[in-house]
């Protein structure tokens, strides 16, 4: 059985492995005050075009969504999302666990528009019951989307426009951000990100790490006492310098932008292949994310021979599926999967 469920079945890439075994018996300080994360912060803000921001490693996106939101909110405010967010649909009300409402408003390929972002938040001003609803506090969105699909620099900035005019921040989960940054077509960069996004975040787990996010603050001191919320939320490792290693593996020579292009190239390849043998792609995703919408000889024919993520049935009876690569992905798995298909 071929496997193209997700982008993080496998653990880790070897120079991270080799690295870790290296530093293994090294003696460090905890919670990431070691030099290695300090090696690993200067990398990433210089990739990033800052002097001055902050860099802190959580363990898992949804622990970096859930301390990100709830540092940035009050307790009457809201994030805004799309309704296809995967805070609003994948991680289990975390957010809402912690006590704020995700306010979801319709998307577009995935994506928010500044449009509709500024429309919602204007209608909420001018209700006079405001004081009785969850006021919007921030902006979520995520870079590649749920579908796969990415923001382009004009949209991004569009979005940062609005933010600004309202006075709240705009928050970018980057969970996938290698394979958004490397998509054939994407205009945005770190330091575009950097500039726009009041904070965002750099994905590990899905990119070559074993696990860990690597949160940036473009401006120091954006978020008082961060690294005591990021304790408070049960999202600070003990063995910080596990997460150091990986970053700063990662942002030498290029690694994390290096292996994140081979995924977008296996990607282009499946999606070509089975295009031409009649799949229907269902959103245009350039990134690692393949969506094809299947009827059920189709789907079945798929089962048999590889595994997916099912994302929507649809009202005709068709299912969308998922197919991802990774920077693990092999080539020879994925000339496999289209001859068997």
């Amino acid at each position: 059985m071929l496997h193209f469920e997700n982008d993080y079945m496998e653990g880790a890439h070897p120079l991270i492995l080799e690295r870790l075994a290296a530093t293994n018996m090294q003696q460090c300080v905890g919670y990431g005050c070691d030099e290695v994360c300090e090696s690993a912060r200067r990398k990433i803000l210089s990739a990033c075009g800052l002097t001055d921001g902050e860099v802190h490693f959580l363990v898992g996106g949804t622990q970096t969504n859930a301390t990100v939101i709830r540092a940035l909110l009050r307790p009457y405010e809201g994030v805004i999302a799309a309704d296809t967010g995967h805070i609003a649909l994948h991680e289990a009300g975390a957010i809402e666990a912690g006590g704020h409402k995700v306010l979801t408003i319709p998307h577009h390929d995935g994506k928010l528009s500044a449009e509709a972002v500024d429309a919602y938040i204007e209608a909420f001003r001018r209700d006079e019951a405001w004081d009785h609803m969850v006021w919007p506090g921030m902006v979520y969105i995520s870079q590649p989307t749920e579908y796969g699909t990415i923001y382009s620099l004009a949209e991004l900035e569009a979005l940062s426009e609005v933010c600004r005019k309202w006075e709240i921040p705009l928050f970018a989960d980057g969970a996938r951000l290698g394979y958004g940054l490397m998509a054939e077509g994407s205009d945005v960069t770190l330091k575009d990100l950097a500039r726009l996004c009041d904070v965002f975040y750099i994905g590990g787990t899905k990119v070559g790490a074993m696990f860990g996010e690597a949160v940036v603050i473009p401006r120091k001191g954006f978020i008082p006492h961060f690294f005591t919320t990021i304790k408070q939320s049960g999202a600070l490792l003990a063995k910080g310098r596990m997460l150091g290693v990986q970053f700063d593996v990662l942002f030498t020579d290029d690694l994390y932008f290096r292996i994140a292009r081979h995924a977008i190239e296996q990607a282009a390849r499946l999606r070509e292949a089975l295009v031409a043998k009649g799949f229907q792609t269902y959103y245009s995703s350039p990134t690692n994310q393949v969506f094809f919408v299947l009827d059920d000889e189709q789907l079945q024919r798929m089962r048999r021979v590889t595994s997916f993520s099912e994302w929507e049935h649809l009202d005709d009876g068709r299912t969308v599926v998922r197919l991802a690569t990774s920077w693990a992905t092999r080539p020879e798995d994925v000339e496999r999967l289209i001859a068997e298909l």
